[in-house]
């Protein structure tokens, strides 16, 4: 229940998925960093891919790992959401103002079985500013 409420708070269920009942446990790590709900990362210690780790009993069972930015490409204008980052397999052409759920329907993954989210802020540049884009 507490994995729910978080997504709930982040906005996750809502925005970008629907309710659901976590049945497979995931652990994603950027380096030796485990990602919990919520947790702050700056963009440096995002360049690599990240490890993920999806449990289950049945090794016959596949799955489609989304990442998605739901406010991209700022919190303030969030004209691009879903920007679709990565996916295992079958990409659609576009990226820009994807659908998870339109995505889950038409190849007819069902419910979601796991989720997480972290939140990435702009690093200060010298002297305290921020990059420009």
């Amino acid at each position: 229940m507490l994995l729910r409420d978080s997504l709930v708070v982040g906005r996750v269920i809502g925005d970008v998925l629907d309710p659901f009942t976590r049945s497979v446990p995931m652990r994603v790590y950027y380096g030796n960093r485990e990602v919990n709900n919520g947790y702050e990362f700056k963009p440096s210690q995002l360049l690599n891919q990240p490890r993920v780790h999806i449990g289950g009993q049945d090794l016959r069972t596949f799955y489609t790992l989304l990442m998605v930015d739901p406010d991209a490409p700022n919190p303030s204008d969030p004209n691009l959401r879903e920007y679709l980052h990565w996916q295992t397999v079958y990409a659609p052409g576009w990226r820009q103002n994807f659908n998870t759920r339109d995505f889950a329907e038409l190849y007819n993954l069902g419910a979601p079985v796991a989720a997480l989210y972290f939140n990435c802020q702009r690093e200060t540049g010298s002297g305290g500013r921020r990059p420009s884009n």
